[in-house]
């Protein structure tokens, strides 16, 4: 489910609640003091209005499989919020207290004039979807820890593995310079070794040419 759908759920899901409360408050009060509730509840109406539409809105830009279910909760909503509504008229209607009372009192529920059947309903459901929406939210803060302590997991087996690489870089560079260091010190053997081949030929050179001198000699005498 959109994150951004869950958001405006969870808003009209307490604006519901607060409305119910309002209503059953209006139906208490006279004079001022209900025409201050009715202007809040009004207010609250449109509020609700206006995250309906939201929800709609966001729902119908997600995927068809998403879409359907979010819809049938819009379709909800819509009723619940109808249902306020009505609920409203009654109560800006003239005489609408006395009128709620009587009917309490014919039908036997005197003691509960502030909270009428369906706005316990609707209070109770709205209470539940509450609490489904705190669970979503719980569930949701558990998954980003646990993707958090996974991406923290992650970067530190990464700055391992980076301080392995940068360890055998140096380490192979160091063989290259021990690499560089024999070649030098080979060239300069094969040059040792070349200047001795020459010194050595010319030492054999010089005695062929004293044997030879000494031979003419002594085959002249």
């Amino acid at each position: 489910m959109s994150e951004v759908f869950e958001g405006y759920e969870r808003q009209y899901c307490e604006a519901s609640a607060s409305l119910s409360r309002k209503c059953t408050a209006a139906s208490a009060v006279d004079g001022e003091k209900k025409k201050q509730k009715l202007s809040e509840i009004q207010s609250g109406v449109e509020e609700a209005e206006s995250l309906i539409r939201k929800m709609d809105l966001e729902a119908r830009s997600l995927q068809p499989s998403v879409k359907a279910g979010l819809l049938a909760k819009l379709r909800e909503y819509k009723s619940d919020l109808n249902n306020v509504k009505s609920e409203l008229k009654r109560i800006s209607a003239p005489n609408a207290r006395q009128a709620t009372r009587e009917e309490l009192l014919e039908a036997g529920m005197a003691d509960t004039l502030a909270v009428s059947t369906d706005q316990r309903g609707r209070l109770m459901m709205t209470t539940e979807r509450l609490n489904q929406s705190t669970d979503r939210i719980k569930e949701s803060r558990r998954t980003m820890l646990e993707t958090e302590e996974l991406g923290v997991s992650i970067l530190q087996d990464l700055h391992q593995q980076r301080q392995s690489l940068l360890h055998a870089h140096t380490t192979l560079h160091g063989v290259d310079d021990n690499i560089g260091k024999s070649k030098k010190i080979l060239a300069a053997m094969s040059k040792r070794m070349d200047r001795n081949k020459w010194i050595i030929g010319g030492i054999i050179t010089a005695l062929v040419l004293a044997i030879l001198i000494i031979l003419y000699f002594k085959l002249a005498h």
